[in-house]
């Protein structure tokens, strides 16, 4: 196995420096294609969030990569500047880091639950553009497999917070009050569904931007108001918040917007997106507040907290150790399939003689042996899959190389 990663997130660098290493669906489409081109690559994958990008790459045996180089070339970046910002792991290390990310453990809101679903949706982004090998396929796999039972297993205090949750919390700790205020969310996706949600729990009066004002097309909350996205700086002046949460690699608040808005009251606006969907020079305009993704900060884990950090590390160190038999047991995958087309062959043999009595010509005998010959076979290997997955890898090791002198005999007889 010949892992690595290379990555940058809320940790090592400021929202500005980030977002120069995002990507869109359609840029990761276009460096997926560049990326299938290089013959030292087996596999890769791409996450990318509002606190996080890394490059996934799974590859031969003996090849070499610079990883920052690699990724700096695929944004068009200068590598001298932003090398130090892309923080590079392989093997051990990495294997352990994606299966703490997609418990939640490594993002700024610990134990948030989007992680596990960007994790899920990069891994499958990456099996439709074909470039998913069978060990990434695994390690994601499982990966997120370990995800799903601490969430399951262990209920963090803040597994519920989003991005936009904790965005609230930290203003209403500011002393803002949400109750009985107008907010307008920009963006009808995912992120700001999950906005608009959480507005509305305030008792917030919220109103939705779509691009196509079509009943069905979009996804608005029960209970939030639409409108058109471009007429959302006639509004504004009516609103008291203003969140933005998009995947656009454009700005969707610009001063220049907001230079023919009359607004008569302090604003404050939230800007949830990587890259940045507003403008930062509108935080020199009088009365208005903007808060980025880099404005919420977590608190002190509490003692509680340490606690179901421990009982979720214990779940994915035994998780992990999972990853390891599979790895350790994959070189037998062949030699198990091997032993069932054996099986398979040698129970034709035996029917040989049984077969001689049904009245069947040739060509229906034949199509008779290949089917008990598969069906065997598919039982012989679904037995031994399934004893790979209750034993050890030493125990296993030994059982396949007994069937093979088994069959190694059986071989020489037939």
């Amino acid at each position: 196995m010949n892992v690595k990663m290379a990555g940058i997130d809320f940790n090592i660098a400021q929202i500005n420096v980030r977002q120069c290493f995002a990507f869109t669906k359609s840029a990761m489409t276009l460096a997926m294609e560049k990326i299938k081109e290089d013959k030292r690559i087996k596999g890769c994958v791409i996450l990318s969030t509002c606190n996080r990008m890394e490059l996934w790459v799974s590859l031969l045996d003996d090849a070499e990569m610079d990883l920052p180089e690699y990724i700096c070339n695929l944004k068009e970046l200068p590598t001298e500047q932003y090398r130090r910002f892309l923080k590079v792991r392989e093997g051990e290390k990495a294997i352990r880091h994606i299966f703490y990310l997609s418990a939640g453990l490594k993002s700024q809101i610990v134990g948030e639950d989007q992680i596990l679903t960007q994790v899920k949706e990069a891994a499958a982004f990456a099996r439709e553009q074909e470039c998913m090998d069978h060990v990434l396929e695994v390690l994601f796999r499982m990966a997120v497999t370990a995800g799903k039972q601490v969430k399951t297993e262990v209920p963090m205090d803040k597994a519920n917070f989003s991005a936009a949750h904790q965005a609230i919390h930290f203003l209403k700790e500011q002393g803002i009050v949400f109750n009985g205020k107008k907010a307008l969310v920009i963006g009808n996706g995912e992120m700001g569904k999950i906005t608009a949600q959480a507005l509305m729990e305030e008792e917030v009066d919220v109103t939705v931007t779509v691009r196509q004002y079509r009943s069905g097309v979009v996804n608005i909350p029960k209970g939030a108001s639409r409108m058109n996205y471009g007429e959302r700086y006639h509004y504004i002046p009516e609103c008291d918040f203003v969140f933005s949460a998009t995947a656009s690699p454009n700005l969707t608040i610009t001063r220049e917007g907001l230079s023919n808005c009359k607004i008569q009251k302090e604003q404050i606006y939230v800007d949830l997106a990587v890259p940045r969907d507003m403008d930062e020079n509108i935080r020199e305009w009088k009365n208005t507040k903007l808060y980025d993704m880099d404005s919420f900060h977590l608190e002190h884990q509490s003692e509680r907290m340490k606690q179901q950090m421990q009982q979720a590390e214990a779940i994915l160190n035994r998780q992990i150790q999972g990853f390891y038999d599979w790895l350790e047991s994959r070189d037998l995958v062949p030699r198990i399939q091997e032993i069932g087309t054996a099986s398979g062959q040698e129970f034709c043999w035996r029917m040989e003689k049984d077969m001689k009595s049904m009245r069947l010509n040739e060509e229906e005998k034949e199509a008779l042996r290949g089917k008990m010959g598969q069906t065997v076979a598919k039982v012989v290997d679904k037995l031994l899959f399934e004893l790979r997955d209750q034993v050890d890898t030493d125990t296993l090791r030994q059982c396949v190389e007994v069937l093979e002198q088994v069959y190694e005999k059986s071989e020489r007889k037939i």
